[in-house]
Protein backbone atom coordinates (compact mmCIF):
# COMPACT_ATOMS: atom_id res chain seq x y z
CA UNK A 1 0.00 0.00 0.00
CA UNK A 2 1.09 3.16 -1.12
CA UNK A 3 2.14 5.65 2.29
CA UNK A 4 1.15 8.44 0.50
CA UNK A 5 -1.84 8.13 -1.20
CA UNK A 6 -3.25 4.90 0.59
CA UNK A 7 -4.13 2.71 -2.50
CA UNK A 8 -3.07 -0.42 -3.12
CA UNK A 9 -0.64 -1.32 -5.82
CA UNK A 10 1.33 -4.42 -6.59
CA UNK A 11 4.31 -3.89 -4.68
CA UNK A 12 6.55 -3.91 -8.54
CA UNK A 13 4.50 -0.64 -8.86
CA UNK A 14 5.71 1.35 -5.65
CA UNK A 15 9.15 2.77 -4.57
CA UNK A 16 10.60 1.16 -1.62
CA UNK A 17 11.57 3.80 1.01
CA UNK A 18 14.37 2.89 3.94
CA UNK A 19 15.97 4.80 6.89
CA UNK A 20 19.05 5.54 5.64
CA UNK A 21 21.87 8.01 5.42
CA UNK A 22 22.31 10.55 2.92
CA UNK A 23 25.67 11.30 0.69
CA UNK A 24 27.09 13.02 4.15
CA UNK A 25 26.43 10.77 6.23
CA UNK A 26 23.38 12.30 7.82
CA UNK A 27 20.39 10.08 8.68
CA UNK A 28 17.76 10.39 5.94
CA UNK A 29 15.06 8.24 3.76
CA UNK A 30 16.73 6.76 0.75
CA UNK A 31 14.99 5.22 -2.24
CA UNK A 32 15.46 1.53 -2.63
CA UNK A 33 14.35 0.85 -6.03
CA UNK A 34 15.71 -2.52 -5.87
CA UNK A 35 13.68 -3.12 -2.85
CA UNK A 36 17.20 -5.30 -0.95
CA UNK A 37 18.58 -2.88 1.55
CA UNK A 38 18.02 -4.20 5.32
CA UNK A 39 15.74 -2.75 7.56
CA UNK A 40 12.11 -1.63 7.90
CA UNK A 41 10.59 -0.16 4.27
CA UNK A 42 7.86 1.65 3.60
CA UNK A 43 6.25 2.18 -0.05
CA UNK A 44 4.89 4.75 -2.29
CA UNK A 45 4.22 5.41 -5.88
CA UNK A 46 6.86 7.23 -7.46
CA UNK A 47 5.17 10.29 -8.18
CA UNK A 48 5.51 13.67 -6.97
CA UNK A 49 2.08 13.79 -5.88
CA UNK A 50 2.25 10.76 -3.44
CA UNK A 51 5.43 12.31 -2.34
CA UNK A 52 3.99 15.14 -0.86
CA UNK A 53 1.24 13.51 0.18
CA UNK A 54 3.65 11.45 2.11
CA UNK A 55 5.19 14.21 3.59
CA UNK A 56 2.64 16.68 4.67
CA UNK A 57 0.76 13.33 6.63
CA UNK A 58 4.53 12.48 8.14
CA UNK A 59 3.57 9.02 6.76
CA UNK A 60 6.95 7.65 6.16
CA UNK A 61 8.92 8.04 9.27
CA UNK A 62 5.72 6.74 11.32
CA UNK A 63 5.71 3.68 8.65
CA UNK A 64 9.26 3.35 9.28
CA UNK A 65 9.29 3.93 13.33
CA UNK A 66 11.58 6.64 12.88
CA UNK A 67 12.50 10.37 13.97
CA UNK A 68 14.24 10.95 10.75
CA UNK A 69 12.92 14.74 9.07
CA UNK A 70 12.13 14.46 5.61
CA UNK A 71 14.06 17.85 5.02
CA UNK A 72 16.48 17.54 1.83
CA UNK A 73 15.23 13.78 1.51
CA UNK A 74 17.37 11.98 -1.20
CA UNK A 75 14.19 10.55 -1.82
CA UNK A 76 12.95 13.61 -3.73
CA UNK A 77 15.96 13.87 -5.86
CA UNK A 78 15.33 10.61 -7.01
CA UNK A 79 11.60 11.18 -7.78
CA UNK A 80 12.90 14.40 -9.63
CA UNK A 81 15.57 12.14 -11.37
CA UNK A 82 12.63 9.54 -12.53
CA UNK A 83 10.66 12.18 -13.68
CA UNK A 84 13.09 14.44 -15.96
CA UNK A 85 14.42 10.73 -17.51
CA UNK A 86 10.31 10.13 -18.02
CA UNK A 87 9.85 13.58 -19.86
CA UNK A 88 12.83 12.64 -22.04
CA UNK A 89 11.72 9.53 -23.08
CA UNK A 90 8.29 10.31 -23.91
CA UNK A 91 9.75 14.00 -25.86
CA UNK A 92 8.35 13.54 -29.83
CA UNK A 93 11.64 13.85 -32.06
CA UNK A 94 11.82 17.17 -33.58
CA UNK A 95 13.84 17.49 -37.24
CA UNK A 96 13.39 14.43 -38.07
CA UNK A 97 14.41 13.94 -41.70
CA UNK A 98 11.88 12.84 -44.76
CA UNK A 99 13.06 11.17 -48.00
Amino acid sequence: MCVGCRARAAASELLRVVAGSDAEGRPALVPDPDRRAPGRGAHLHPTPQCWQLAVRRQALPRALRSGITLADAPVEDYLASLDQSESLQHRPETGARSS
